[in-house]
């Protein structure tokens, strides 16, 4: 029986490379999203991957009434992930109280709608930033590591959503998740089709690399060279984003077949290797040939100095493995800056 699947944001980076994974593992997906970071033009481009045209609705997820006619459209979706979320470090900081209004009542949406539908389980789209800047002896970050308080609004908001999950669940709500800790996630998918995308300037490292590279963008800002890494910049676990769209997929099918017979699990998504920001500047360049014009600036609020992941537990209970290399993903990023369609 073919499983019908939820995806909110699913037009987005992440959502949308999760949901042509969904669909060639045989899924069902609804996707529903208010385009506020996205455009409506991913799901012809998910079709020409997939053959299979997702159903979408353009709908704000904190909007009850409106998901309401969405379950009642779409009877028998048994998981959702969920994705829909706002995302930037630097603007959450500027803007706390809308990434506070738009991260949290979208998931109180889903989770008091899930029961009276039959929603079976949630994954949840979360993020490393719920470790804060992890002590020495917690590097590389396992799910073991302790939660620190948010050093940004964003990252707040995730650990806000995973304890109203852990609450709910812990209530004796009817339906299970699964919590995955994103490091990283940069690249496209190997067609070309769909990528990162984001709607402005965008507020990721890697699409502002590539425009930079491209010359649409003068320069990339690095935001510090004097923390304490080897070369003063940053350092991150990149994760290629369909690797971490597989991760969903694996995720969603444990939860719906009950493979633990627990009601609430989380996985780091990582690589286990972590890079620098000058570092992946020089990735790129070797990988592609192309120079990246850059200047150094000064740090930027709520940046983490340095986090890499533990993935052993992912690589052991779920299943899952980061595979890709980061030359290959660069060169992914890269191709999808070229052959980017005009929206």
């Amino acid at each position: 029986m073919i499983k019908k699947i939820l995806v909110t944001g699913g037009t987005g980076y992440i959502g949308s490379h999760t949901t042509v994974e969904l669909q060639n593992n045989g899924f069902e997906v609804v996707i529903v999203d208010n385009l506020s970071n996205s455009n409506a033009g991913v799901i012809d481009r998910i079709e020409k991957i997939t053959g299979i045209r997702p159903a979408f609705e353009k709908v704000d997820c904190a909007d009850v009434v409106a998901m309401k006619k969405v379950f009642a459209a779409y009877p028998g979706i048994k998981g959702i992930i969920h994705f829909a979320a706002d995302k930037a470090v630097g603007e959450s900081v500027e803007k706390p109280l809308k990434y506070y209004r738009n991260n949290i009542d979208s998931l109180l949406t889903l989770l008091e709608l899930m029961p009276e539908n039959g929603v079976e389980g949630i994954v949840f789209s979360s993020s490393c930033t719920v470790y804060g800047q992890p002590a020495s002896e917690y590097l590389p970050v396992s799910e073991q590591a302790p939660i620190q308080p948010a050093m940004s609004p964003y990252g707040n908001t995730k650990q806000i959503n995973e304890e109203i999950i852990r609450d709910a669940i812990h209530s004796g709500a009817p339906y299970k998740s699964i919590i995955l800790r994103y490091f990283n996630p940069i690249g496209a998918h190997p067609s070309s089709k769909i990528g990162e995308l984001p709607n402005g300037i965008p507020q990721n490292l890697v699409p502002f690399l590539t425009q930079a590279a491209a010359g649409i963008r003068k320069e990339l800002s690095v935001f510090g060279n004097d923390y304490s890494t080897p070369d003063g910049s940053c350092i991150r676990d990149y994760i290629n984003v369909v690797d971490l769209a597989k991760a969903h997929v694996t995720a969603m099918n444990r939860m719906l077949e009950n493979r633990s017979g627990l009601p609430l699990e989380y996985f780091n998504l990582g690589t286990g290797k972590g890079l620098s920001v000058l570092e992946l500047i020089h990735s790129f360049e070797k990988a592609t040939g192309v120079k990246v014009p850059y200047k150094i600036v000064g740090r930027r609020e709520g940046d983490i100095e340095q986090i890499w992941a533990d993935p052993r537990h992912a690589n052991e209970v779920l299943g899952w493995k980061a595979v890709e290399t980061i030359e290959d993903t660069l060169r992914s990023a890269w191709n999808w800056q070229n052959k980017m369609p005009t929206l």
